[in-house]
């Protein structure tokens, strides 16, 4: 096979990997769905416990057990991967629970911001300067957010948080000295003793949901685990053989796919004030994303 073949066929691997992180966290809310009959907490600390047994067993599979063991000496780095702890335990919550109360089109919503915080932050926190029509999709973006506040009367918590703290999250990634794989490992671990004792009491308060449902529902609570760490995996991959333009573009598959689900399957409703919103976003990320097809061209 010839280098250009070699080349054309990393790349076509690379999408098919794009397509299925992003296609599969875009699907993700059907999952949480499937399982709503367990309480909020209890999503969580199965999602921390099975995904954290799966993670540990791919860390030590791929030999990186000693930059595990590195990364829990206390340091700098350590104290990253604690606050990363915090910011994605935050923000799994808020998704749970987004989900499960029937607030699926508000946490898309976040997902189509998150880009924008995440320019803001590389402004405020990483001193990068903003192309015209970057600015100008932030001001769009904003006047977004501004009419929803006005027309609902508050600011849309739920997206924000979601956006600012997946953002956050990112942020300290980019500053952490770790692949995906190690990360999140050490993440779901710190939070296991937390999701452990949560079970645990649950269970002598009588509050467990777990074993109580059938084997059917205990095995779709199992799946937790894989359904946290396989589109990581998948986004692992897809990050080894994509430029950054072309991955930039797969990330608004994610959010679109919970819109439409949304809107289609679990029936919310798409109020004008949203639309609005919703269509300032759309035009901000379309200047974005033309803005960095552009530069990657050139």
């Amino acid at each position: 096979m010839s280098e250009d073949a070699a080349k054309s066929a990393e790349r076509r691997l690379g999408l098919a990997y794009g397509f299925a992180a992003y296609g599969s966290w875009g699907v993700l809310p059907l999952y949480f769905k499937a399982v709503q009959a367990a309480p909020t907490l209890e999503l969580l600390s199965h999602r921390v416990v099975w995904a954290q047994l799966l993670l540990l067993g791919l860390t030590l599979r791929a030999g990186l057990g000693p930059e595990l063991r590195a990364a829990l000496v206390p340091g700098r780095t350590l104290l990253l991967v604690l606050i990363g702890t915090v910011l994605i335990a935050f923000n799994w919550l808020m998704y749970i629970w987004a989900v499960t109360g029937g607030r699926v089109m508000e946490a898309s919503l976040g997902y189509y911001i998150n880009p924008l915080v995440n320019i803001l932050l590389g402004v405020v926190v990483l001193g990068e300067r903003l192309a015209r029509p970057v600015q100008w999709a932030v001001l769009i973006a904003g006047g977004g957010v501004a009419w929803l506040t006005l027309q609902a009367g508050e600011p849309p918590w739920l997206s924000l948080a979601l956006a600012v703290s997946f953002a956050l999250y990112g942020l300290v990634r980019k500053l952490l000295p770790l692949g995906a794989l190690v990360g999140l490992t050490l993440e779901t671990g710190l939070l296991l003793p937390f999701a452990i004792a949560y079970l645990a009491w649950a269970t002598d308060a009588g509050r467990l949901v777990f074993r109580t449902h059938g084997i059917g529902f205990d095995l779709l609570l199992l799946l937790a685990g894989p359904v946290t760490a396989v589109p990581l995996l998948f986004f692992t991959g897809a990050a080894r053989r994509l430029p950054l333009t072309t991955l930039g573009f797969l990330q608004y598959l994610s959010p679109s796919i919970q819109f439409l689900l949304a809107l289609t399957v679990f029936g919310e409703r798409f109020t004008a004030a949203r639309g609005v919103a919703f269509a300032c976003i759309w035009v901000a990320l379309a200047l974005v994303a033309l803005h960095g097809a552009r530069r990657g061209r050139r």
